[in-house]
């Protein structure tokens, strides 16, 4: 018996429709009083005020209109008009820091008007918005569609119409004239260019953050693809030692006569370790390579090193630059890593040349030094018109990664009579850089 009660219960209980639920929505946003102010101008800086200096000007000159309104045409005199006066310059003041609080004082201060002068209402004269009323009023419903979403502009102006209707149908005058289609219009007007100026600006917001955003995640993208490039290469090498190693296990027992049985076991173990090294290394990072043959990080290709840089300056040459190389120091062979690191730092610097300065002379620097090698690529300013470039602008990204993962420096930057430099220092033996 009980169940059968609570069942009922349920299900006479109202439930919440959406009607309900966007009246009750809007009831809260009419009732609010947030904090909302006026946004400033982003550009230029020394004009951001301006928009809030003109509308303090606009509350003033409402101020005095009122109370000047209400003398003139309608014969309100000495101190009455000054309350609904300071309310009316009050209301386009308040509205630009809290929109819905300007708005209920707006509505006020026209009230006060509308009872001040409904007796001295003659023929021809409005009621209860005076002609100079509604401006004041327009303004504060622009600042206010301006900040808050278009279902409570459709409220205010809604309201603000039908009120206006409802005090003409209860209490107006006998010679009033109508105001309500004037009102309709006129708030009407307001209420879509207020929704155009927000959905703009909304519109300009997202597309700002959206390019930050974007130019965010292509750098990242870019350093990703240059970290993945990087594995690459350094699989390559590093695949290759350890296939040495492997082979030289191998070989080690043939080249010793009579060699001792636990030599053979430890040839065999370093061998083994060096097989399954290489195969985890290849399982882990063999997904990084490109299938592309033409590749130039496909393990049939072999990666460069500085002994190839004439080549390179070659290649450089015959595209319109002027390459002028200079080695200190005693040249001698690299760690793999280094040669690589070195070879593409000395590369991307140079296609840089060839895209931001064309026509340009360049001086690439090799130092040898007894712990760290040292490199300059320097290019005086571009003689001939400089192309749109179609890259990404983060080449730099990758030299920096470059250097950094073998514990050495990357600088780059304008020099003083012209031109681009990019120096690097990577220490000769990056473990001992690193520890």
């Amino acid at each position: 018996m009980n169940d059968a009660s609570d069942t009922t219960a349920m299900d006479t209980a109202p439930t919440s429709t959406p009607a309900r639920v966007l009246l009750r929505t809007l009831a809260l946003d009419l009732l609010t009083v947030a904090w909302d102010p006026l946004p400033r101008l982003s550009r230029p800086r020394w004009l951001a005020w301006l928009p809030h200096c003109v509308i303090g000007y606009i509350g003033i000159f409402c101020t005095f209109l009122t109370a000047a309104h209400m003398d003139d045409h309608y014969g309100v005199t000495g101190g009455h008009p000054l309350v609904p006066a300071l309310a009316t310059g009050g209301s386009v003041l308040l509205a630009m820091f809290r929109p819905i609080a300007g708005w209920w004082l707006g509505l006020l201060a026209a009230g006060l008007v509308a009872a001040q002068i409904h007796d001295r209402v003659g023929n021809g004269q409005t009621w209860p918005w005076t002609s100079g009323g509604m401006f004041p009023f327009a303004v504060v419903l622009l600042l206010v569609a301006l900040r808050v979403p278009p279902r409570v502009t459709v409220a205010v102006i809604g309201l603000s119409v039908g009120l206006t209707g409802l005090a003409e149908l209860l209490f107006k005058p006998e010679h009033g004239q109508s105001t309500v289609p004037g009102v309709a219009l006129l708030f009407g007007f307001v209420g879509v260019l207020g929704y155009a100026l927000r959905a703009t600006r909304l519109a300009r917001t997202k597309l700002v953050e959206q390019e930050t955003l974007t130019e965010e995640e292509r750098a990242q993208r870019t350093l990703l693809e240059e970290r993945s490039r990087i594995a690459r290469e350094l699989h390559d090498v590093v695949a290759h030692h350890m296939s040495v190693i492997s082979i030289q296990a191998q070989v080690a027992p043939h080249l010793v006569e009579n060699p001792s049985e636990e030599l053979k076991e430890n040839l065999a173990g370093i061998r083994e370790n060096a097989l399954e090294a290489l195969t985890e290394l290849r399982r882990v990072l063999g997904v990084l390579r490109s299938e592309h043959p033409e590749d130039a990080a496909n393990p049939h290709h072999p990666q460069p090193t500085l002994a190839e840089l004439d080549g390179l300056v070659d290649n450089v040459c015959s595209a319109g630059l002027t390459v002028a190389t200079e080695i200190a120091g005693i040249r001698r062979p690299l760690a793999p890593g280094v040669e690589l690191t070195a070879y593409r730092i000395v590369q991307e610097a140079l296609s840089n040349c060839l895209r931001h300065a064309p026509g340009s002379r360049v001086e690439v620097g090799i130092a040898y030094g007894p712990h760290e090698l040292h490199l300059c690529i320097a290019n005086t300013a571009p003689t001939r018109p400089v192309p749109p470039s179609q890259g990404a602008g983060h080449g730099l990204l990758g030299m920096r990664e470059r250097a950094g993962m073998l514990g050495g420096e990357l600088a780059a930057g304008p020099r003083p009579g012209g031109g681009y430099e990019v120096s690097a220092v990577l220490p000769m033996d990056p473990a001992t850089k690193k520890g």
